[in-house]
């Protein structure tokens, strides 16, 4: 449009020419139109602007729904046979692969919830790393206090090793240092292993019972201290805790993500409360609130959200408006109990695994505090996707 007006006279002349010879134009990927039709400048360029601004607007209007879409649906439900319960849930970010722990086994489906395999033997199995590199995953089994190594392309045992502490629960592989970080829930430790030998190279004391991790890949790895109500950084090279950082107001986290690009970290807490934290210098940002029995929190850095997976079957979805600003953006209806979490960051698909629930028996002396049983034949893995 500029140019059109800053040479005004040139297309003068040639509009003239043109619509002498009837010549047909195509502006702007609009169908042609005859230049016969035009019997002046001025008449050229009003359709000119009123084509080009309608242009614009469409534009507008189509990214300006992208960005505003709050949408997010259950998509499909991915039965897993088998009736026990179940802890955390991984992808493998090459394959789009789930790991599933479920009672003593670790169930491997793909993103239609075709089971693939079955690792057996991984008694009261809490968490997956995924070591793409090594090509190996790593499963904390808390019951018998081992950590299995599997083969990623046949899922086969490789091996099978001792932790260094007690009741090891979540997870992480560290790819700066291609190290595993197994965090033991009743010992209040790290137990170290290296991804390449298999072996243990490290324990590393910890001043709270760790929950789950999350690492920058350059050599800083973050863990929640639920009952200390604290965050530690790890240097993963010194294998030493650097920083340990208060994340009052929040009470007793459990999940934990990071947006590595910011550096904020996400710990959803048992209070109710999302607390944003600065990954760099410890302190608090802001705090959002979330649904109730939380487990879990992601983040996916292509739409600058963090998630929530709430055991009381919400799911709640925070947008990331610039590094300190945040705001809840939906609450998302999953299903009682759906509480851990894990995202494809490629399809931006959300994966929680559930199952249905009977009645409560009733307290006794022997056992005061009962728990529901699972509904033989109800597990399955919600796959939910955000609108497009």
């Amino acid at each position: 449009l500029c140019f059109v007006m800053k040479h005004k006279n040139g297309f003068i002349k040639r509009i003239n020419y043109l619509r002498d010879k009837s010549v047909p134009i195509w502006i702007a990927g609009f169908p042609a139109i005859g230049f016969s039709s035009f019997n002046s400048y001025q008449s050229f360029m009003k359709t000119f602007i009123q084509l080009s601004l309608s242009f614009l607007l469409g534009v507008c209007f189509i990214s300006a729904s992208k960005a505003q879409n709050t949408e997010y649906t259950i998509v499909d439900r991915f039965p897993v046979a088998g009736d026990g319960g179940w802890d955390y849930i991984a992808v493998n970010e090459n394959t789009g692969d789930l790991f599933v722990s479920h009672a003593g086994v670790t169930n491997i489906v793909d993103q239609s919830g075709y089971l693939l395999g079955t690792v057996k033997d991984t008694k009261g199995v809490h968490g997956i790393a995924i070591a793409n590199k090594e090509n190996k995953a790593f499963i904390s089994c808390g019951r018998d206090t081992s950590i299995s190594i599997v083969d990623l392309g046949s899922f086969e045992l490789i091996t099978k090793i001792k932790s260094t502490g007690v009741n090891p629960d979540a997870i992480i592989y560290d790819p700066f240092s291609h190290k595993v970080f197994v965090f033991n829930g009743r010992s209040s430790n790290a137990t170290v292993i290296d991804a390449v030998t298999n072996t243990v190279v490290a324990t590393i004391p910890l001043i709270g019972k760790p929950e789950f991790s999350v690492s920058d890949g350059k050599g800083k790895l973050f863990v929640n201290l639920e009952d200390t109500s604290m965050i530690s950084q790890i240097n993963t090279t010194t294998l030493k805790v650097e920083n340990t950082w208060s994340i009052a107001p929040g009470e007793k986290p459990s999940g934990l993500a990071l947006d590595n690009t910011t550096h904020r970290l996400f710990a959803t807490c048992s209070n109710k409360k999302m607390v944003v934290i600065d990954a760099l210098k410890g302190n608090v940002i802001t705090t959002l609130d979330i649904g109730d029995h939380t487990d879990g929190c992601v983040f996916d850095p292509g739409l600058k959200r963090a998630y929530s997976s709430n055991g009381d079957g919400t799911l709640t979805v925070v947008q990331e408006k610039t590094a300190n600003d945040f705001s809840v953006l939906t609450t998302v209806p999953t299903q009682k109990g759906a509480r851990t979490i894990c995202i494809n960051k490629k399809t931006h698909h959300l994966y929680l695994p559930v199952a249905e629930y009977g009645e409560t028996p009733a307290a006794t002396k022997a056992v005061p505090n009962p728990r529901p049983p699972i509904k033989p034949g109800s597990f399955v893995i919600l796959d939910v996707a955000p609108g497009t």
